[in-house]
């Protein structure tokens, strides 16, 4: 897709990996979780899921950043549902998520 000026944009063609089913997320829903150095290369990479802001944190990242391995293996389905509103993701992220799992969208 390009712009009004014939560029193609990276936020329009960045890749979003997206897991091969709901089901198929099988990570903690609490405690504390550490993501790989290619889904978060800030300077922590362990988050407090029972902390607001750090679970906010690590499910941003994971959604547009990691790989289908890597989002089944630490996204927890239902942390991921009741999150999905709130998460500040990039609208095409979101859409590509919302048109393979609609029930996010619901």
């Amino acid at each position: 897709m390009a712009d009004h000026t014939g560029r193609v944009l990276y936020k329009d063609i960045v890749p979003y990996d997206t897991p091969t089913s709901l089901t198929a997320l099988r990570g903690p829903a609490t405690g504390i979780l550490e993501v790989p150095l290619t889904v978060h290369w800030g300077p922590r990479r362990t988050f407090d899921l029972d902390d607001p802001r750090d679970v906010h944190a690590a499910y941003r990242a994971i959604v547009r950043e990691g790989t289908t391995a890597v989002q089944e293996q630490l996204l927890n389905a239902d942390v991921l549902r009741r999150l999905w509103p709130e998460l500040m993701l990039p609208p095409r992220c979101r859409n590509i998520w919302e048109d393979r799992f609609p029930e996010l969208a619901a």
